[in-house]
């Protein structure tokens, strides 16, 4: 089964001037361009390509990597927006559209945003979304106060920073507690500083007991 927004092994099944069709199954015959055939590439061989729509919503293969595939948080500029929506840089070719209504905050051209990549159905498009509370938390958390984790900083808050924990729970990270110049979707060491009764995580990025002080 061909899975749109990730990557795939599929077989090549003709050869033409212009590339390469490989075997779509349910999506039929998927072009290859040109640019990307590997060298030496013949009929019967398997390549490993990723699959998405381009500009006319065909389905079409590439060997470029994206900053993410469906399932993944990425941090992507926004190069575009419309009445639509908006239009991310996420190393391909066609950039990502990001609807207003997947928009946790109304994006704005040549900002950052952490978003996460998923498959409409309903529309057979691959879309971001910056609401990426939906698809975190969605599993019991196993964390312990003074595990070493990955942080993602994903957006401000009043509070300080909104961050994405092991790529699976959202995480607090307090204005107070940093003393470094972080950049929205830089991911960063930290630990787990304390498991809140309401379920919400603290976070920090030295380890509890360690004190540090900025350089005067």
């Amino acid at each position: 089964m061909v899975r749109p927004g990730t990557y795939n092994n599929l077989t090549v099944v003709k050869i033409v001037d212009f590339g390469i069709y490989l075997d779509g199954e349910e999506y039929d015959e998927i072009l290859l361009p040109k640019r990307y055939v590997p060298d030496q590439c013949k009929e019967g061989d398997t390549v490993l390509v990723f699959i998405y729509f381009d500009s006319e919503d065909r389905v079409i293969a590439t060997t470029e990597t994206p900053k993410a595939i469906v399932g993944e948080f990425a941090a992507m500029k926004v190069v575009a927006v419309n009445s639509f929506g908006a239009f991310l840089d996420w190393g391909l070719t066609k950039d990502l559209f990001v609807p207003f209504k997947e928009q946790k905050y109304k994006m704005e051209e040549g900002k950052t945003y952490v978003v996460y990549l998923l498959y409409d159905a309903d529309t057979d498009r691959i879309i971001g979304t910056s609401k990426i509370e939906k698809y975190l938390n969605l599993q019991k958390q196993e964390f312990r106060e003074g595990d070493i984790v990955d942080l993602q900083v994903a957006y401000r808050t009043p509070m300080g920073y909104t961050v994405i924990i092991n790529n699976t729970h959202t995480g607090l990270l307090y204005e107070n507690e940093v003393f470094q110049v972080l950049e929205i979707g830089a991911i960063v060491p930290g630990y787990i500083k304390k498991l809140r009764e309401d379920g919400k995580i603290d976070v920090s990025l030295q380890k509890e007991g360690f004190e540090h002080h900025p350089c005067m």
